[in-house]
């Protein structure tokens, strides 16, 4: 066997946990971003006219471009193009996305002739709404790129090595973000008089420090593939067999497991983050608080997703049971949806929804923990960037869908009861795809349940 000829970057820990800190920064700012307006809902629809059915479809417009097709393009592009190239590219379109967004609801826009022509047409949208859903979706392109980009980057980093562990922490990481903006989006509008935009300012400027993050990324990872070349480990050249073509996107449509695994994302995750959007508005009707107390109690949800994701990490680097972890986060997911539509509104304290609330977090440890490391075991490394793309594709179908849904019965029924009956109804069928997948790793032996880490 061949002796490495220099050692290789990422077998320095401090070279690929620097390059864990530089992606995951991103994401939380990503993140911070994404769930900005949530806590802001009710000073939105004062200030801005909007009402739940706006906002639901305004939800929704972050993943309407990437239904749409976008998310086949940047498998195509990140597995053509490459980790750095994609990373940059990801980045840049959501500083775009971001500014677009904080023009649409800045006070300047409402004056301008343009917003006066955009509020002549649907009118059921305010103008405002229809061009921060315009930025959000090109926000929406860049932010779902990038997390299937980071996902490939960490493969690559940690091929061999802790890498369920780097996951699950750039998971915490990423979710932090929601706990930090569920704090400050309130606390940064109130100092600025009530307003909406200087909350989205503050988080659009966070997302060009994780745009620089990225470029300082690319000169690591082209120092670290350099290096694979001089061993021996890569070439300058792809061969032909190792070359990505479009066509091989039919082999991912073709895998049973692919499917069993999208299917499994987009009904656990249409649980989840629609959730998000809406949850600050429901604590605050349900409990009978004002919106920055409702924003303060959700902001729990991810701190113990933040504690235990890279604690089940290290477990299935080592231990394995991803796929009954997929299992045991379901079921948690549908009790406490559950609790939420029945139990809570009988007995509307404010420590019940908190541990609701941070029960459900569990959940939201469970699945990604498990769910992501295994994609690299079901799919071939040459297309494993448009394999994760595509499961954020069938992902983004529901995430675009479900918010309008979840909106119009929320305007139709005037509760949160039906709702939540929903997203129940979205864990139970995310259980059963999880017995699904038991059973085909069972009978196909592709190491869902065996440690990451080879001995």
């Amino acid at each position: 066997m061949a002796e490495k000829i220099v050692k290789l970057m990422n077998d320095s820990a401090v070279a690929r946990w620097t390059v864990l800190a530089l992606v995951a920064l991103m994401m939380f700012f990503a993140y911070m971003f994404v769930d900005v307006m949530s806590p802001l809902k009710s000073l939105v629809e004062a200030n801005l006219g909007w009402n739940s059915g706006v906002f639901g479809k305004y939800a929704a417009s972050e993943y309407i471009l990437n239904v749409c097709g976008f998310l086949i393009i940047a498998g195509v592009i990140l597995d053509k193009l490459g980790v750095r190239f994609s990373g940059v590219l990801s980045a840049a379109i959501m500083v775009v996305g971001a500014a677009i967004k904080f023009v649409g609801v800045s006070d300047w826009f409402q004056t301008t002739a343009f917003a006066q022509w955009l509020g002549t047409w649907w009118v059921e949208m305010p103008a405002s709404a229809k061009m921060a859903s315009f930025g959000f979706m090109i926000f929406g392109c860049g932010c779902e790129m990038e997390g299937t980009n980071v996902s490939k980057i960490l493969a690559k980093w940690f091929k061999g090595k802790e890498m369920a562990l780097a996951m699950g922490l750039e998971m915490a990481i990423a979710r932090l973000g929601v706990f930090a903006v569920m704090w400050i989006a309130p606390l940064i509008s109130q100092a600025a008089g009530g307003s909406v935009v200087a909350p989205l300012g503050f988080c659009g400027a966070l997302l060009c420090i994780g745009l620089i993050n990225f470029i300082i990324f690319g000169v690591m990872d082209r120092k670290f593939d350099s290096q694979l070349v001089e061993a021996g480990l890569a070439t300058d050249e792809k061969s032909p067999e190792d070359e990505f073509h479009v066509s091989d996107l039919g082999a991912i449509f073709k895998s049973k497991m692919f499917w069993i695994v999208a299917l499994l994302c987009v009904l656990y995750y249409s649980a989840i983050f629609p959730f998000q959007r809406y949850a600050p508005n429901f604590l605050e009707e349900t409990l009978k608080v004002d919106a920055a107390v409702a924003s303060r109690l959700f902001s729990c949800f991810p701190i113990l997703a933040m504690c235990l994701t890279p604690l089940l990490g290290i477990f299935l680097d080592r231990v394995g049971k991803g796929a009954t972890m997929l299992m045991a986060g379901s079921i948690i997911m549908i009790a406490c949806h559950l609790s939420f539509a029945f139990l809570l509104p009988l007995f509307p304290y404010k420590w019940l929804a908190v541990t609701l609330i941070v029960i459900l977090g569990v959940s939201f440890s469970l699945v990604p923990a498990a769910l992501w490391p295994s994609v690299p075991k079901i799919i071939d490394e040459k297309i494993l960037g448009s394999a994760y793309c595509l499961i954020f594709w069938v992902q983004n179908i529901g995430l675009c869908l479900v918010p309008m849904l979840i909106g119009s019965l929320r305007q139709s029924t005037g509760s949160y009861f039906v709702p939540m009956l929903v997203f129940s109804s979205f864990g139970v069928l995310a259980f059963i795809f999880s017995i699904f997948l038991k059973k085909e790793d069972r009978s196909k032996g592709y190491g869902l349940e065996l440690p990451n880490i080879k001995e």
